[in-house]
């Protein structure tokens, strides 16, 4: 649950309606899927510039989970209404750019986060 109450702490510290801000969390064979709802107008906060900020999130999940030893990924949904998107399904979005899809599932690169983990052993 540490993964759950990080992604809550730095959204609620990011947006301007932190009362909005909503985190669930599912356990399934593939790992921990974070599901995170914002305000729609705190979504620009979220996603940042060409995805940013989504993707440092995405990238300190992924070690989260490392330490914990489980595999954590961050789903951020759609506000009700709006054009475009935010979320893993559909067509590729700035936030999504470091995913691929491989036989119809979502894979992440994560050789950023193995070099991290890697120099983080080295020390």
């Amino acid at each position: 649950m540490k993964d759950q109450e990080f992604v809550e702490y730095v959204v609620r510290a990011l947006v301007d309606v932190p009362e909005s801000v909503k985190v669930e969390r599912r356990v399934d064979e593939m790992g921990v899927l974070i599901t995170l709802d914002v305000d729609p107008n705190d979504m620009g906060k979220v996603i940042g510039r060409d995805g940013a900020t989504a993707k440092a999130l995405r990238t300190l999940l992924r070690v989260v989970g490392m330490k914990n030893n489980a595999r954590v990924n961050l789903k951020i949904n759609e506000p009700a209404g709006r054009e475009g998107g935010v979320s893993r399904e559909g067509s590729a979005r700035p936030a999504e750019k470091e995913e691929e899809m491989i036989g119809g599932q979502s894979h992440y690169d994560t050789s950023d986060v193995d070099a991290v983990m890697n120099d983080l052993k080295n020390i």
